[in-house]
């Protein structure tokens, strides 16, 4: 028979989010009108998730387009929460559309940008259209991800131009130097590169 805390676990998803980043104070909307100062704040969150050995070197935050309000960060939790899906982006944007109560950020009548401390891999990529943001903000490069160890995946040549075709602005090597400088730095550290086929189940 199956013990209850494993019966618990088949029936629910859980990612448990670092104490200090529940605990982030959200910056003021005039602080943030530079698309460097948003992506500056983005990437203090890459630094918190490396130096309080929380996650992977990868942080996101979805953001009001118009007031620059933020509306929900999130940090790399694969390894912590063993949920492989659990990619920065992907974090900041579940909490950007349970804290809207709506699965779709388009579906009212703000606008919302999604900051990313590194281009989509081939899973956030995809994600991306589905979420409703109608902007996407990059720092480190897909090349700079490679670099430190991380499969990125397969994604089509064009992907900048296949989103804005859906109406999604994309900016890219935002504070490009100190995104990819984070991801050298974790992987010079002897940080965990987590591909598939690199953590076993015990």
């Amino acid at each position: 028979m199956a013990s209850s805390e494993s019966s618990s676990a088949a029936t629910r998803i859980v990612w448990d989010l670092p104490a200090w980043l529940v605990e982030v104070t959200e910056p003021e909307p005039v602080a943030m009108r530079d698309v460097d100062a948003r992506m500056r704040f983005v990437l203090e969150l890459v630094t918190a998730n490396i130096d309080r050995a929380t996650g992977g070197p990868f942080a996101a935050a979805v953001f009001d387009r118009d007031s620059h309000e933020l509306l929900a960060s999130g940090v790399n939790l694969v390894m912590p929460s063993c949920c492989s899906s659990a990619h920065a982006e992907i974090v900041a944007l579940s909490r950007a559309q349970q804290r809207l109560g709506c699965f779709d950020l388009a579906g009212g009548a703000r606008r919302y940008e999604l900051v990313s401390s590194t281009e989509p891999c081939a899973m956030c990529l995809g994600a991306i259209p589905w979420s409703g943001v109608t902007a996407l903000v990059c720092g480190a490069a897909d090349a700079d991800a490679r670099a430190a160890g991380f499969d990125e995946g397969h994604k089509p040549a064009d992907w900048e131009n296949a989103l804005r075709s859906r109406g999604i602005a994309v900016d890219t090597a935002v504070e490009r130097e100190a995104a990819a400088a984070l991801l050298a730095r974790y992987a010079a550290e002897g940080g965990a590169i987590y591909n598939a086929g690199t953590g076993a189940p015990e």
